[in-house]
């Protein structure tokens, strides 16, 4: 056992103090990496003044490009005018008007909006929610929580809890009780290449009837699903998957929440992918789009009838103990209220819906480069899954993102799986760069020989 200051440090590159989230951060601090500086529509800008392409829109959530004009200028007129006030026993008119704005973009029967500041805080925002509920209604034994393996849902600990990646999970113990999880809805050998939904998998929300034959209905609170699952790699779910799960869970009393917070405005070529797939949650949680990504903001969508529990006992009395100081920060609404103004005005999310037959061609012409397992798209997302170099996994991915980023284009790599998600602004033309960079980068070290 090393103690602290026996373990290896970075070389001091001036970075030091900064300690990254999930990044490599002894590799990413042992060279000179460009920093991006600047960026505007599709654009970043490197501190070495090369431009980069976008291909991730920022991480998942600059959905209407960068530096929009009217988001910048919302922005710093609400620090002119109000910069901060509390939404504990206070309000500000910017939150009434922007959660009023949200609900219309909301599927039918949403009635209330709570705000937080990231998609972890919006999930455990939910999480309680949900738990509150059923105590609200008597049933308080009803503490269950089901997640699914290979899900994402943030680093909050209700989040990760819930969520079914191994490798973020197993440094933090136990997590919480009284959690369980379904199978992940991705066979390879079963839907590789898949363009949209798969058509095999429905049968697997099958799993949901018994774990709730283990637990008993009357212990589970809800269950939570990404409707498609982003950071794990783009994983589309089955036709007829999600009407399942509903199903399931109307007939046993249990919430049911979709984690929108990738998926949502726009990215899937609709508002939610609820509205998009036609199946309605009881929760949705968002974040990333609701302000562009120039403000972090999360926000919880609640059907009328989960929030309507809570409103019992005294009227002076608090119905849901929970909230964070920058609940409906008056910065983060007048984002989020410009945006949902330039995602209107410029019919984004039907934009992207438009490019989506574009996207899907472009992305499945990497099929037949070497080393190349899998390649799934839904909206304006795709996932490409590469074959691990022998004894390095994680590294082709690496490599790849590295090759594409010096030839000024940015796609990320989850492990071995490179991720796009491009700003809904993107051309044709730029789709077409994108892919053509990924392919040449492939190409240029298939066998890892110059890694």
């Amino acid at each position: 056992m090393h103690s602290p200051s026996q373990l290896s440090a970075a070389p001091a590159t001036g970075r030091d103090a900064f300690w990254m989230p999930f990044t490599a951060n002894r590799r990413f601090k042992s060279v000179s990496q460009p920093l991006f500086v600047e960026a505007d529509g599709m654009y970043y800008v490197r501190d070495d003044g090369k431009r980069v392409l976008d291909g991730i829109a920022g991480l998942w959530c600059v959905n209407a490009g960068h530096r929009r004009t009217e988001i910048v200028d919302a922005i710093a007129h609400a620090a002119y005018r109000l910069d901060y006030a509390s939404s504990f026993q206070m309000g500000h008119p910017l939150a009434f008007e922007y959660a009023e704005a949200l609900l219309d973009t909301a599927p039918a029967g949403f009635g209330q909006v709570f705000f937080s500041n990231s998609g972890s805080e919006a999930v455990d925002t939910a999480l309680k929610i949900a738990l509150a509920y059923h105590r609200a209604r008597g049933e308080g034994q009803r503490v269950r929580l089901i997640g699914r393996e290979r899900s994402y849902h943030g680093v909050g600990f209700g989040g990760l809890s819930v969520a079914g990646i191994g490798g973020q999970r197993k440094a933090f113990g136990n997590l919480l009780p009284f959690v369980d999880h379904l199978p992940s809805t991705y066979d390879r050998s079963q839907m590789a290449f898949s363009r949209g939904q798969p058509a095999w998998g429905a049968h697997l929300a099958e799993d949901l009837v018994r774990r709730i034959a283990l637990h008993d209905p009357s212990t589970i609170a809800a269950v939570i699903v990404e409707p498609i699952a982003g950071s794990t790699g783009v994983l589309v779910p089955p036709v007829g998957y999600l009407e399942r799960l509903r199903e399931i869970c109307d007939a046993h009393g249990i919430l049911l929440i979709f984690d929108e917070v990738i998926s949502g405005f726009g990215r899937v070529g609709d508002t939610f992918a609820a509205t998009r797939l036609n199946v309605t949650p009881d929760l949705i949680t968002s974040a990333k789009g609701l302000t562009n990504g120039a403000v972090p903001m999360g926000a919880t969508f609640v059907r009328a009838p989960v929030y309507e529990a809570l409103m019992q006992g005294s009227i002076d009395s608090i119905e849901f103990s929970h909230g964070y100081t920058y609940s409906g920060h008056p910065l983060a609404c007048a984002a989020g209220l410009a945006a949902l103004q330039i995602y209107r005005r410029e019919n984004l999310f039907e934009r992207a819906r438009g490019l989506e037959a574009h996207w899907e061609k472009a992305a499945h012409e990497l099929a037949s480069r070497r080393g190349v397992l899998d390649i799934r798209n839904f909206g304006l997302l795709a996932a490409i899954d590469l074959a691990p170099w022998p004894g390095a996994p994680g590294k082709r991915g690496y490599d790849a993102h590295r090759r594409c980023l010096e030839a000024g284009v940015l796609i990320r790599a989850a492990g071995d799986t490179m991720l796009l998600s491009p700003p809904l602004i993107v051309t044709p033309e730029q789709i077409d760069t994108l892919f053509a960079t990924l392919a040449d980068a492939l190409d240029a070290n298939a066998d890892g020989a110059s890694a």
